[in-house]
């Protein structure tokens, strides 16, 4: 698949203009990237801070011929494609902490969010900073892992344009692979790729569930859906927060 790129200096959010475009009939494969967003998005209806030049802020329209129970692989898709790229672009250890908020140094380096139309789009967009200082780093959420940059974790390379090219390269080609193999997660090597980044597998957590629920155990493995399962149950939804050895919770995700 070939990405058209449609750069723009300011906007309230890339996925509200990818979903447009794509309710508007636009086919797969446009990119709308900003120098700034101005209502930026993140999961379960957070904001997302994106200061101009700092960082990533973009957004790709897909309309994946995949069984619905597999779509939840898409953003953890992208999530194993962004972690290999900083590791290998940016030179930067990168984990991903279930389903696929980038942690670099323990902190927040990015996070995804995917939106579909209802008509078979998705708007899959990435936040990833780049070039943040200390200065310009949000404050940290309440209950949420502070911040960071890849500049701050001693990147060998911020250009933001050239880590654009590389993350779409291999965001096309994961994602061609992916749907031709039916979104099949284990035909497509799905799977095992985000088992080999996800820092979440083997610890012990606390999964917080829509609507206040909470599930704490070992989180084992991610089931066939992309669904975390943590004592046994599957979690498709919820903010997930890493135990530590004496049972004190580690800060939740924004994202």
């Amino acid at each position: 698949m070939k990405f058209r790129v449609r750069e723009v200096q300011e906007t309230g959010s890339t996925n509200a203009d990818v979903l447009a475009a794509a309710l508007a009939g636009e086919p797969e494969g446009l990119v709308v990237a900003a120098g700034t967003q101005t209502a930026g998005r993140g999961r379960l209806g957070r904001t997302w801070q994106s200061p101009p030049g700092g960082g990533l802020w973009f957004s790709v329209l897909l309309r994946p011929a995949i069984p619905p129970a597999r779509l939840g692989w898409l953003p953890l898709l992208a999530g194993v494609t962004l972690a290999h790229c900083v590791r290998d672009v940016a030179g930067v250890a990168a984990a991903l902490k279930w389903p696929n908020d980038l942690l670099v140094g323990g902190k927040k380096c990015a996070g995804i969010l995917a939106e579909a139309t209802g008509t078979g789009a998705i708007a899959l967009g990435i936040g990833l900073n780049t070039r943040l200082t200390e200065e310009q780093l949000p404050p940290p959420p309440p209950s949420g892992l502070p911040p960071t940059s890849l500049a701050l974790a001693g990147a060998s390379d911020v250009d933001n344009d050239a880590m654009l090219t590389a993350l779409l390269d291999r965001l096309a080609s994961a994602y061609s692979a992916w749907r031709e193999a039916g979104g099949d997660p284990e035909e497509s090597g799905l799977r095992s790729a985000y088992l080999g980044v996800c820092a979440t597998i083997g610890l012990d957590v606390r999964a917080i569930l829509p609507g206040g629920a909470e599930i704490r155990g070992r989180a084992t493995t991610v089931d066939g859906e992309g669904r975390l399962v943590v004592a046994g149950r599957s979690i498709a939804a919820g903010d997930i927060v890493h135990l530590r050895a004496d049972d004190q919770a580690m800060p939740r995700t924004d994202r």
